[in-house]
């Protein structure tokens, strides 16, 4: 999405403890921390309500309004469970293996990609709109910058915000593990200094009734600089469970605590956006708030005191496991969709439409990733397989 979105690793991670609640699908001998593939599946889900509602599958309320956090929520994952893959080796004393980080990255997150880029760059027939981004920019991943709605694959923005993420952590970790005073000024830095960049984007966009939608999508929701939060959030928390056990241990007792006032900051967040126009308060603190409500929810899913991290939901690790394949394809598959209840009569707003949509996406996502994901992350699996642990 985003997110994370939304393209992170199936919700197993080195920074969690090993609960033999469930193995994960592509391999035999993985095991998974159910409330992250909750989580994982949450991201997924209401993404794709949030998508299929811009085609006319809209929910009653207009709730679905509300699913673009699903990308947040992915970021969050995605920068506790990689932020955790990169600092497991720095608190055992070992450096960084680059090598090994980036191949495995590539093989998660490119054959899939590539294959969904190749065929909105050589079928345009089968795209959801006739526009699209220069191909250049999603090869090299900077599809997010200066990216506008109503464009095809304009989704992908999300995984441009990670890749470039994912490019710098490990230089910021190797610079920091080298000369540890500025590990608490950077994360300073970047939140605080993304709220001061929204505020002053903000106000460079403002127009009669608020902040102009346009200029918010194309300065603020998109670009890399100001959507960090959750990222460091997630990041954030994997530190403190590698570096303060002692801190990991509160917040762990903490979660009962935590999780209405997460949800709670979720919601203000959201209301913050509501009415006629988009104002500059919104702007700015929406996306801090929002990931500080995720991070929240992160702790409440892996604490051993909730019911989240012991109780597996029926379908959500497969779900989690597909959600990659699931964030890429939905457009299409949504758009294919439109045009088959648009040809035989079918109301956009019925029951039988909504389902329809939910698992032919997760039909194509599953299909994807047999053909694609799983052969490629086997063949990581041999090339590039995981550190042993000590």
């Amino acid at each position: 999405m985003p997110l994370l979105a939304s393209h992170i690793r199936n919700s197993v991670s080195e920074t969690t403890t090993p609960l033999r609640l469930g193995v994960d699908p592509r391999f035999t001998d993985r095991e998974r921390q159910p409330g992250l593939d909750l989580l994982r599946a949450l991201a997924i889900i209401v993404v794709v309500i949030y998508h299929a509602a811009l085609f006319g599958f809209k929910l009653p309320g207009r709730v679905d309004r509300f699913g673009w956090i699903g990308v947040d929520l992915f970021f969050v994952l995605s920068g506790y469970l990689i932020g955790g893959q990169l600092l497991a080796p720095l608190a055992r004393g070992r450096p960084i293996d680059l090598r090994r980080f980036f191949a495995r990255r590539a093989f998660r997150i490119i054959p899939a990609y590539f294959v969904i880029l190749a065929v909105y760059a050589f079928l345009p027939s089968w795209r959801e709109y006739p526009e699209m981004s220069p191909l250049w920019k999603f090869v090299f991943s900077v599809q997010n910058i200066d990216l506008h709605g109503g464009t095809a694959f304009s989704h992908a923005w999300s995984l441009a915000v990670e890749d470039q993420f994912y490019l710098l952590l490990p230089l910021i970790l190797i610079l920091v593990s080298r000369w540890p005073r500025p590990r608490f000024i950077i994360p300073c830095v970047i939140v605080l200094g993304g709220i001061a960049l929204r505020a002053f984007l903000a106000r460079q966009n403002l127009a009669e009734t608020g902040v102009s939608f346009r200029g918010f999508q194309t300065w603020i929701y998109y670009p890399t600089w100001t959507r960090l939060d959750p990222l460091v959030f997630g990041v954030i928390l994997a530190a403190i469970e590698k570096f303060r056990p002692q801190w990991w241990r509160r917040l762990m007792n903490l979660a009962p605590w935590l999780l209405l006032p997460g949800l709670a900051l979720t919601v203000y967040a959201l209301y913050l956006g509501e009415g006629d126009y988009l104002t500059v308060a919104a702007s700015i603190w929406q996306f801090p708030m929002i990931a500080l409500g995720m991070a929240a929810l992160l702790v409440c899913a892996v604490s051993p005191r909730l019911i989240l991290r012991r109780v597996k939901i029926p379908g959500a690790a497969f779900i989690a496991s597909i959600a990659y394949s699931a964030y890429l394809v939905q457009k299409l598959v949504v758009h294919f969709v439109a045009q088959f209840c648009s040809r035989y009569n079918i109301t956009f707003t019925s029951a039988a439409a909504l389902l329809g949509v939910e698992l032919c996406v997760y039909a194509a996502a599953a299909m994807l990733f047999f053909a694609v994901e799983r052969p490629f992350l086997q063949l990581r699996h041999r090339i590039a397989p995981r550190p042993i642990r000590s």
